[in-house]
């Protein structure tokens, strides 16, 4: 599902950190974006979740950070369209790959780098992905993503950070 021309403005505002001004974008391919953020310096893959219904949603989003003074790359961060109820399991699906993420709140993590590595590399050659919790409604939920253009927007960002090593 393509994506309106705010997308590049709408990714940009849900990360977190630095002023907008301070953020260059690298491009948007296909259902994602990638940007760089300078001043941490920090580089990120970013995309929304493809649905965003009921007045308790929020708007989720996967992102793929790269942080080059900190050694950090290809870390997976999701932010989920509900809040998680207090031990909930949380599930990606990419592709035929499983993975049991660990979060809280909103957000999600992979467990460890190894896990990152796997994640990242089973999006590069999946059409889709999706995330599976209990919110803390006592509900389950899902949020879906297209990765239509993740390769390119993660090598995009990677690319753009390893100039700042």
């Amino acid at each position: 599902m393509r994506r309106f021309a705010v997308l590049p403005l709408a990714l940009a505002l849900l990360v977190p950190g630095a002023p907008l001004a301070a953020r260059d974008s690298l491009g948007i391919f296909g259902d994602w974006g990638s940007f760089r953020d300078p001043e941490v310096p920090r580089c990120y893959a970013i995309a929304l979740n493809e649905q965003h219904h009921g007045k308790n949603n929020a708007q989720g989003f996967t992102s793929i950070g790269t942080w080059p003074k900190r050694q950090i790359g290809g870390q997976i961060h999701i932010r989920l369209s509900r809040p998680l109820a207090s031990k909930s399991r949380i599930r990606l699906s990419v592709g035929n790959h499983r993975f049991t993420l660990t979060g809280n709140g909103t957000d999600a993590w992979a467990q460890d780098k190894a896990m990152d590595a796997a994640i990242t590399a089973a999006m590069r050659s999946a059409s889709a992905m999706s995330v599976t919790a209990v919110s803390d409604q006592g509900r389950h939920f899902t949020d879906r993503y297209s990765l239509a253009g993740v390769a390119s927007a993660m090598d995009a960002a990677t690319l753009a950070c390893a100039k700042q090593r």
